[in-house]
């Protein structure tokens, strides 16, 4: 039984260090101006077990421990000229590097079209 509290404590211990603010708002990424910070959502599960007993007569024992997880992007704070907003990802967007280059590429387009004379 103490293989598996120690499972849990380490499967604890790792997800404490992923799941805090810094990981779940990533790095700013400053561009003309503007600064977009990536906002993503974290989902983890785990679980762990053991056991002692016999089969036919063999003594036998064994603990074991599983985890999965995910990461799906959410949007971004923006913050420009225009103060600071949160853009969200819509639709199906493959990796997070997507979510913000379109994000960016939206931002970036928006500016343009206001220094045109153009409403954004």
């Amino acid at each position: 039984m103490d293989d598996v509290v120690k499972l849990l404590k380490g499967a604890v211990a790792e997800l404490d260090a992923l799941l805090n603010a810094k990981n779940v708002l990533g790095e700013p990424i400053d561009r003309d101006g503007a600064t977009v910070i990536p906002i993503v959502s974290y989902g983890f599960g785990f679980g762990a077990g053991g056991g002692n007993g016999s089969i036919a007569g063999q003594p036998g024992g064994g603990a074991g421990a599983a985890a999965g997880g995910g990461i799906r992007p959410v949007g971004a704070i923006i913050i420009d000229d225009s103060g600071a907003r949160v853009e969200t990802v819509r639709g199906e967007v493959a990796t997070l590097a997507e979510a913000v280059g379109g994000t960016v590429a939206k931002v970036l387009k928006a500016r343009q079209g206001k220094g045109a004379g153009e409403e954004a």
